[in-house]
């Protein structure tokens, strides 16, 4: 029996895809990887070599982490086609780590008969300490109906979805928050009015806000 296909009037922003825990990585996993990619650069491989350069350890490629979110999108999105994928390495990857990749789905929208869904990405090894950060833009059919129509050659179901987004949704949250805010304070003030109370409120000072540094964004994908 084929695996249940996703679709898109199935899916809502702020949906988290199942997370994907791998084993943890090995040296045999690692030789493993570069015999099958080609890719034999030594400190991947060669203990003595990357110590010799100053690492610890041999450590993971990053090409391989991002594999393991690649496999994260592909067991979700089952039967959509992958429009883009792009990731940002930010910690390495040693032997024993394992590596849990995450994601969640931040932004959809359709037009003419096209549907997509953005996806944010991330991986953590075994401390929850980031290890890549990443998105994916995913081409759905609108429906079951839907695809059957298309692979009859018919024409595509058309509704039209405006875009929804995370980013929106939180942008709205603090005016609300603010606004309850407001309204629990005035009535109050209003109690106290009524049963002739007068008190003069302190507004404890603010600690300043801990500085975040940020990350600068990687040229070019490091092996």
């Amino acid at each position: 029996m084929p695996a249940r296909k996703l679709y898109f009037e199935a899916i809502r922003v702020g949906d988290e895809l199942p997370a994907l825990a791998k084993a943890p990585v090995d040296r045999v996993q690692l030789a493993r990887y570069a015999g099958a990619s080609g890719d034999f650069n030594p400190v991947h491989v060669d203990e003595l070599y990357a110590k010799s350069v100053g690492m610890p350890s041999v450590y993971a490629p990053g090409m391989l982490v991002m594999g393991m979110l690649g496999q994260l999108i592909s067991d979700w999105a089952r039967g959509g086609q992958m429009r883009r994928y792009n990731v940002r390495f930010i910690k390495m990857v040693w032997p024993g780590d394992t590596v849990v990749c995450k994601g969640r789905v931040s932004d959809r929208h359709g037009s003419g008969g096209r549907y997509f869904v953005e996806i944010d990405l991330w991986a953590e090894n075994q401390k929850g300490e980031l290890l890549m950060k990443g998105s994916s833009q995913i081409q759905l059919f609108y429906s079951l109906e839907d695809e059957n129509r298309q692979r009859s050659g018919q024409s595509p179901i058309v509704v039209e979805v405006p875009r929804e987004s995370l980013s929106s949704a939180n942008a709205a949250a603090p005016a609300s928050a603010t606004s309850a805010s407001a309204s629990s304070e005035e009535g109050d003030e209003a109690d106290e009015r009524r049963e002739g109370v007068t008190s003069k409120k302190t507004v404890p000072r603010e600690k300043p806000a801990a500085k975040t540094a940020t990350l600068p964004s990687a040229k070019k994908a490091k092996k």
